[in-house]
């Protein structure tokens, strides 16, 4: 090769490492036998691992919303419906939309929260030493620095997905939980989906024998959403893409693996006896993506990264295999796939659910036994109506019902009340840091594969050397006598703060500041209203000192 060539080529890979996101510019890598290996950063001094972190227990968990346009909302509302939960600030850069999600904590007798709005309203949020818990849903671009701001300010933080875009940002936060000992949580919902959990429940139990294959994907036609999501005022966008398509033309790999990744990861006991070693990614050409760009703005799309469909493979340290697909961009049912291929049965989730087991299957499990099973065909409707009534999951019988009641087949629900639970008991989490690296850094490792002619790429061990020590996944719970004894703590703080509320009258003084004209006036309206607030706040202390 000529160097001028030469040169021009690495001039042009440079330039796709500074303007993309999902590509790290501190990311190191080297050439091994054809294998880009991926350098893990050693751990800090002082540091420990976070695998089955716990931390002091919440009999209250006060939670402030970050990010209040699409998915924070819906947040909001569940958390409302959570006992033993104060909502102590709503931020958004819209100050109208942190406002708007105030009705409803006002619908269920709440107390006011505190808005923070602006560019940099979270950080002054994050300074706040009543809070325990940052619940971030922001555009993607700005759920790292926010969770980062909170973990430094010593909040407890969830994320929603994709949590973080790149490596740099993986290896950041795992810092962060290691040094500061406060959870990292990612906001993976379908990991509570009804399907996948009776599945994970039957894997455990051994129905489906060593599970040695999966698949998961996100396959969800966007086009008649792209317009809806926010535009980010201090973004350079001029064709008006908006944050999220825009994202998906600068940036290359799969952007939004964690639906399809999370549910077959944790039947898989990755980092619990298992990790993934070796990865490797393709794409189609940007076909539909490059279309509607043109199509929308009337110019030349000379570039769109990522591919209408990208497909990754993965390997395990005992050889197994994932397959994980990412299409937002052509026409076809939604589709998460949830494939769990063993040695025993097979489960699929779309486009019905289903199962397939062979005769030896439910031997030596607690499943009802069944006759003339065969793995060549799926179960009837009465055998699977069986097995999934004996695998449907603790957690689901004691949140999904209440959960259907708010969207989404209650998944969501169930994964915050999951949450405010595990921080309430003082239990790991069901997801840590390491999930989330493992499940958002598809991004930059399949775009290192894919821009180096598909090539395999090593797998970071975020956990760096701890993946083996866990043996197989599971969910923690507390004793039953402590269980109930959180619970009635956090009946009995809802009920006292919803009865301070009423009492001291704080959403008529909170509409009395927001209506108020002229600086005087409003000072007067909130000095009224924070002394209401301080005093609302006295009573509730007085009424949970009382019950003990």
């Amino acid at each position: 090769m000529k160097l001028k060539s030469f040169l021009t080529l690495v001039l042009a890979a440079l330039t796709v490492v500074v303007s993309a996101q999902s590509l790290s510019p501190s990311t190191k890598w080297h050439w091994d036998k054809g294998t880009i290996v991926v350098e893990t950063p050693e751990r800090p001094a002082g540091q420990q691992h976070v695998i089955g972190l716990t931390a002091p227990k919440l009999e209250t968990v006060r939670v402030a919303f970050v990010g209040l346009g699409m998915r924070g909302p819906w947040a909001v509302m569940r958390f409302c419906h959570i006992p033993g939960v104060e909502i102590v600030a709503l931020c958004d850069y819209e100050k109208e939309r942190a406002e708007k999600c105030q009705n409803d904590l006002r619908k269920a007798g709440l107390k006011p929260a505190d808005i923070y709005f602006g560019e940099k309203g979270y950080e002054e949020l994050c300074k706040r030493p009543d809070i325990d818990l940052v619940y971030v849903a922001t555009d993607w671009n700005h759920h790292y620095p926010v969770a980062k701001c909170a973990m430094e300010n010593g909040k407890h933080t969830a994320v929603e997905v994709p949590s973080v875009m790149n490596l740099d940002q993986c290896w950041s936060l795992i810092d962060l939980s290691e040094k500061t000992r406060l959870h990292c949580f990612i906001l993976e919902n379908c990991c509570y989906d009804e399907y996948e959990m009776t599945a994970l429940a039957m894997n455990q139990d051994g129905v489906f024998g060593e599970v040695i294959r999966a698949e998961g994907a996100y396959i969800h036609a966007l086009d008649a959403f792209w317009k809806s999501y926010w535009k980010d005022p201090n973004d350079n966008d001029k064709d008006n893409l908006h944050w999220r398509l825009k994202y998906n033309k600068e940036n290359r790999g799969d952007l939004y693996a964690t639906h399809g990744l999370g549910p077959v990861a944790q039947c898989m006991d990755i980092h619990r006896g298992d990790r993934f070693t070796t990865l490797v990614a393709m794409d189609t050409e940007s076909f539909f993506g490059k279309d509607w760009v043109e199509k929308n703005t009337g110019k030349e799309c000379k570039e769109f990264r990522n591919g209408d469909h990208t497909t990754t493979l993965m390997r395990t340290a005992k050889g197994k295999v994932i397959e994980i697909q990412h299409n937002v961009m052509t026409p076809q049912p939604y589709n998460r796939l949830f494939k769990l291929t063993g040695t025993k049965g097979y489960a699929t989730k779309y486009p019905t659910p289903e199962f397939a087991l062979s005769g030896e299957a439910l031997k030596g499990t607690d499943a009802p036994q069944m006759d003339n099973l065969n793995a060549h065909g799926f179960m009837n409707a009465e055998q699977k109506k069986a097995l999934q009534k004996k695998y449907y999951h603790p957690i689901l019988t004691k949140y999904v019902e209440k959960g259907r009641q708010m969207g989404h087949g209650g998944m969501d629900y169930v994964m915050d009340a999951r949450l405010v639970y595990c921080l309430q008991n003082g239990l790991p989490l069901d997801m840590d840091v390491y999930d989330l690296a493992e499940w958002c850094c598809l991004a930059e490792l399949g775009a290192l594969s894919m821009d180096n002619n598909c090539a395999a790429v090593s797998f970071p061990d975020f956990t760096r050397g701890h993946w083996n020590e866990v043996k197989g996944y599971k969910h923690a719970y507390a004793p039953a006598a402590e269980e109930a004894e959180a619970e009635a703590k956090a009946e009995a703080y809802t009920a006292a703060q919803k009865e301070a509320a009423a009492a001291n009258n704080l959403w008529a003084l909170y509409d009395a500041v927001r209506k108020a004209e002229g600086d005087k006036a409003k000072a007067k309206a909130e000095k009224a209203y924070r002394k209401a607030v301080a005093k609302a706040d006295k009573q509730i202390e007085t009424k949970l000192a009382a019950k003990k």
